[in-house]
């Protein structure tokens, strides 16, 4: 490919950046300083730009702490999305893995791995995601039942069984203790929510066919992935060797 689509595809830089680089003389091609925008180079080359050598890499993959009032989408004329949080010249072709409601907050892929992010949200695959709810009244044994049972909402849309286990409040449980502190909204009516699913509103309808209003949602994980405690709302970092290859491992349940 051209030497100025490889540097924009790797993110260096918009088009018209990367041009900009080249023509600064800071971009060599196997050792050899190249002018020439169009250049024809291949992932086996040794290309630097500016002093860094750019590997070629075929996906790219970001973890994101959604914060609220921002919309799951790519692109949005009135509101601000997700997207809006990275540096244009990282949008290009990404798009978060599934939706997060613009008051949730927490865990969101964000990719330009297609493949990956329809085997992690189809249904089959069975990829649990955990969120942290904080409800207007206390979670009881019961819900917790009806949840396991698999609930059928108010329209009569059945949904499969899901995990509902009350938090205790011990801030050092592993896995998530250390991503679990909001609790002053919530007058401590913490829970933990495992769902396979990712139906309209899902979980505050699941627990509003049990009574009760969900205040507070946060994601914490979506398979292996879980949210980096070391990473603030509405920041976002790239993923991982690891995290990646864990990812990709996901496997059907059935």
């Amino acid at each position: 490919m051209r030497l100025d689509k490889y540097l924009a595809d790797m993110h260096v830089g918009s088009r018209s950046e990367v041009k900009e680089l080249i023509r600064k003389g800071k971009v060599s091609v196997n050792g050899a300083v190249i002018k020439d925008p169009g250049l024809a180079v291949s992932a086996q080359d040794t290309i630097e730009a500016a002093g860094e050598q750019i590997g070629y890499q075929e996906h790219f993959y970001y973890m994101l702490n959604k914060p609220a009032g921002i919309l799951t989408a790519t692109e949005d004329k009135k509101q601000q999305t997700v997207l809006d949080l990275f540096p244009e010249n990282l949008r290009k072709k990404l798009s978060p893995v599934g939706r997060l409601d613009k008051d949730t907050v927490g865990l969101l892929l964000i990719t330009d791995d297609g493949a990956l992010a329809h085997r992690l949200l189809a249904p089959k695959s069975h990829v649990d995601k955990v969120y942290l709810a904080g409800t207007d009244l206390p979670v009881t044994e019961e819900d917790v039942k009806q949840f396991a049972k698999g609930l059928t909402l108010t329209d009569g849309t059945e949904l499969m069984p899901a995990g509902l286990e009350i938090w205790t409040g011990d801030v050092k449980a592993e896995p998530f203790g250390k991503l679990i502190t909001k609790t002053s909204e919530t007058n401590g009516h913490l829970s933990l929510v495992t769902i396979r699913e990712g139906k309209f509103h899902q979980i505050k309808r699941m627990f509003e066919a049990c009574g009760k209003k969900v205040v507070y949602l946060k994601r914490l994980s979506m398979g292996s992935l879980t949210l980096d405690p070391a990473l603030p709302e509405g920041e976002w970092r790239e993923l991982t060797g690891e995290e990646v290859l864990s990812l990709q491992r996901e496997r059907s349940a059935l």
